[in-house]
C-alpha cells in the first residue's frame, strides 16, 4: 500500500477533489483512503492512503498504468478532518464506491462537504 501526503504534480487518471461547502474553501489535510475490491472472495484491497493538497486535490491518487477494470472504493476520513476544525459533524466518514469499466478513461470523483451532508458526482 503506497502512501503520500498528496503533495507534488504527479499524473493521475484518477482524481478526486473536496470541497468544504460550510466554509466555502477547499477542504485540505482530508485523510482518504482508495482500494479495489478484488474478485476472490470479495474482499477490499487498500492502493493507497493520502491526504488532500491546499487545494482539495489528491495529485497522484492511482498511477498511470495500475489502474485497472472493476470497483473501487474512496473512504474519507470526514470525522478527523471536523475534528481538527474543532467542528462537530454527523458523518465520521464518507465512503463513495464507483465502477471503473474503461481503465484507459480518465475518472474525476468531487465530494461537496459539510458537517451535516455530502454530495458527490461523476466529475470531468
Amino acid at each position: 500500500m503506497a502512501q503520500d501526503r498528496g503533495m507534488g504534480p504527479v499524473s493521475s487518471p484518477l482524481t478526486t477533489h473536496v470541497l468544504d461547502t460550510a466554509s466555502g474553501l477547499p477542504a485540505q489535510g482530508l485523510g482518504l483512503h482508495l482500494s479495489r475490491l478484488e474478485d476472490r472472495g470479495q474482499q477490499w484491497t487498500e492502493l493507497r492512503t493520502s491526504y488532500t493538497d491546499h487545494d482539495g486535490r489528491c495529485p497522484g491518487l492511482l498511477p498511470a498504468g495500475q489502474m485497472k477494470a472493476g470497483t473501487y472504493k474512496l473512504s474519507f476520513d470526514t470525522a478527523g478532518y471536523w475534528k481538527q476544525r474543532g467542528q462537530e459533524s454527523f458523518y465520521p466518514y464518507v465512503e463513495v464506491v464507483f465502477t471503473i469499466g474503461n481503465e484507459t478513461h480518465k475518472f474525476h470523483v468531487p465530494l461537496l462537504l459539510s458537517p451535516w451532508s455530502y454530495t458527490t458526482y461523476r466529475g470531468s
